[in-house]
């Protein structure tokens, strides 16, 4: 899962927010981190979702729609394509408008009195800057986000750009990969098998 999804499925308070895209940024035992327990649970779902995720059946069939070309980075792409549909139907999935949900989002992070690592500080100004959470609405936008992902110093980073067509070119596939993938994900990972209430 990408963004949009973490921060969905998150408890809607800034703190677990906060840990909720710090997954990736976090190495090893939270408890080290340094972060408050709503932080580091926030941190631990991150990680229960991605492990979720990554064995799951359905994500596992959509990554092999990937072409060969791009398999090594099938995982990324699948994670941000799920963000599109995610953010395209969001009024389905939550009470706030998408852009009012970004804006709680956004100020709740520029407002965290946690110490950020550098690169996680550096990723956040960057996405309240240039609106990510609601540019995934919109295939321009998946693919400004893909070339952006491409100039990263990653071994799979060249592989993303341009990949906006491998989305254009199996969207309806795609498409319903996550409608079949999402509801079990908030089953599995949110209480009450739900969307964490507000």
């Amino acid at each position: 899962m990408n963004f949009l999804a973490h921060l969905y499925l998150s408890p809607p308070t800034p703190d677990a927010r906060l840990g909720s895209l710090l997954g990736d940024f976090v190495k090893g035992p939270v408890e080290r981190a340094g972060y408050n327990a709503e932080v580091r649970e926030a941190i631990r779902l991150h990680r229960r979702i991605d492990t979720f995720t990554d064995s799951h059946p359905v994500v596992c069939r959509a990554r092999a729609r990937v072409s060969p070309a791009r398999r090594r980075c099938a995982g990324i792409l699948v994670d941000v394509f799920f963000d599109h549909f995610l953010a395209r139907d969001w009024e389905r999935h939550h009470p706030l408008a998408l852009e009012a949900f970004a804006a709680e989002v956004y100020a709740g992070l520029l407002a965290t009195g946690h110490p950020l690592p550098d690169r996680f500080a550096t990723m956040v100004s960057h996405l309240v800057r240039q609106d990510w959470l609601c540019t995934y609405r919109h295939l321009p936008g998946i693919a400004l986000t893909l070339d952006r992902m491409s100039r990263r110093a990653s071994r799979a980073a060249p592989a993303l750009f341009g990949a906006a067509e491998e989305l254009a070119e199996h969207y309806d596939a795609f498409a319903g990969d996550f409608t079949e993938y999402f509801p079990a994900a908030q089953a599995a990972l949110t209480p009450e098998g739900g969307r964490t209430p507000e």
